[in-house]
């Protein structure tokens, strides 16, 4: 089978959208592709960021490539599939233009896993997946009915059926990554790197998917959950390539970067920089500065709340004090270029407490942001206890509420967001 695996040229305005505007690699196109290929397809991947190329340009390099079946993300790379933007705007855009062109047409993403009938009516697909897609689309590229195949949506005569719950991957033994050399070349950004010099393309890379912890403003219920840790061997195998590629710094991806003392050591022989996103309150000190001496330069690390009663709401099972807390950090900050504390607009979070925390932290050299209002994505706990189970109107649901609610976004965000209806309307004229 001739599949294409699309990544569009991705746009925000008016959007709430929290990640990042930069290019960043798309993973679960690159797994899928390894995937297929091994099971004998013939594969084009494309993203629009990395190779230049606007959405139309996209759309003719699909149409020529001819493929029985065509794939589309509805969320920028796996890093963002927990904070992606609500509208589905261009990637309906995407799929309206290419028409018939692409064969089969497939959706994977956030939006899908969440609310599959929604998307596949808002999309106009042939098919969405469930959760982690690349074994998924390996199950689709074989043929066969629908019906048979699990963790999609798909219109049937007029109906839209579902065939279960989301997919989680094995993962575990998912095989290292090849790029594109020009995507690399192409790829400047080091996310999350403040405070140090970057230098030579960057890259993400997953040691790890999904986390053990529940905490109820995070959106990974039905994507990215469970806790699984891909093989070292394979890990080290895709740094090195990325390496000798030319690539300077990774960013791990996973959803919360463990302490691993045998990666860590690896990592210190390479000539590599990283960042992760991980608890703090999981690091004892002297695995701090392992993780410092084996090249970290970036931490983000979710604190939340400075009160017990905070975290408590949030769930965050955090055995420390909010005093310990900020001990580690200042530790980690000892070895580490850029440490930053994430904090969220929580109920009755005091504001001459927060600003003298954040200041004893400066001090320090640790970057604590100023409290960022919630979103309560509809694959977040905060959405179940809000509203239920996710229905036809959860997303525009959530995006009334935190539009209601806050006067003030945060800094990365548009600041004149516009309603949800209003923006998936817009799809014509991207």
């Amino acid at each position: 089978m001739r599949i294409a695996l699309v990544n569009p040229a991705w746009s925000f305005p008016h959007s709430i959208y929290f990640g990042c505007r930069e290019a960043h690699l798309p993973l679960e196109l690159g797994y899928s592709k390894a995937l297929l290929e091994t099971a004998g397809h013939d594969c084009l991947m494309l993203d629009g960021a990395l190779m230049g190329e606007d959405n139309p340009g996209l759309i003719e390099r699909v149409a020529a490539f001819a493929p029985d079946m065509t794939v589309i993300t509805t969320a920028p790379t796996y890093l963002f599939w927990r904070c992606a933007q609500p509208e589905l705007r261009i990637p309906r855009m995407l799929l309206d233009r290419l028409g018939r062109r692409g064969g089969m047409t497939v959706a994977v993403g956030p939006h899908g896993s969440a609310t599959p009938e929604t998307a596949v009516a808002k999309l106009a697909c042939d098919v969405v997946v469930r959760g982690e897609c690349e074994e998924i689309l390996g199950k689709l590229a074989e043929g066969g009915a629908l019906a048979s195949i699990p963790s999609i949506a798909y219109m049937d005569t007029g109906r839209i059926r579902v065939t279960g719950e989301p997919h989680a991957s094995r993962f575990t033994d998912l095989p290292p990554l090849r790029w594109p050399t020009d995507w690399l070349q192409r790829h400047s950004h080091h996310h999350h790197r403040f405070g140090s010099k970057a230098h030579g393309p960057g890259a993400e890379v997953e040691a790890s998917r999904g986390c053990p912890y529940a905490c109820s403003f995070c959106a990974k219920i039905d994507f990215r959950d469970a806790y699984r840790r891909r093989a070292l061997s394979i890990v080290l195998d895709e740094i090195d390539g990325l390496v000798a590629q030319g690539v300077t710094y990774v960013y791990f991806v996973d959803e919360i970067f463990l302490p691993q003392p045998q990666l860590l050591h690896a990592l210190a022989e390479r000539a590599v920089e990283f960042g992760v996103q991980t608890r703090i309150d999981l690091w004892k000190p002297a695995m701090l500065d392992l993780l410092g001496q084996a090249g970290c330069v970036s931490i983000e690390a979710g604190v939340e709340s400075l009160t017990v009663e905070g975290r408590a709401s949030l769930d965050k099972k955090c055995r420390l004090t909010t005093d310990e807390l900020a001990d580690r950090l200042i530790r980690a900050r000892q070895t580490v270029p850029f440490v930053q504390a994430n904090l969220i607009e929580t109920a009755g979070d005091d504001a001459a407490l927060v600003a003298a925390w954040r200041e004893r932290l400066a001090a320090a050299g640790v970057w604590a942001n100023d409290p960022v209002p919630l979103y309560p994505y509809p694959s977040s706990p905060d959405y179940r206890k809000l509203w239920g189970l996710p229905d036809g109107r959860a997303w525009e649901r959530a995006h009334e509420h935190y539009l209601a609610q806050f006067d003030d976004l945060s800094d990365i965000q548009d600041g004149d967001p516009l309603p949800l209806p209003v923006l998936e309307t817009q799809c014509q004229r991207a």
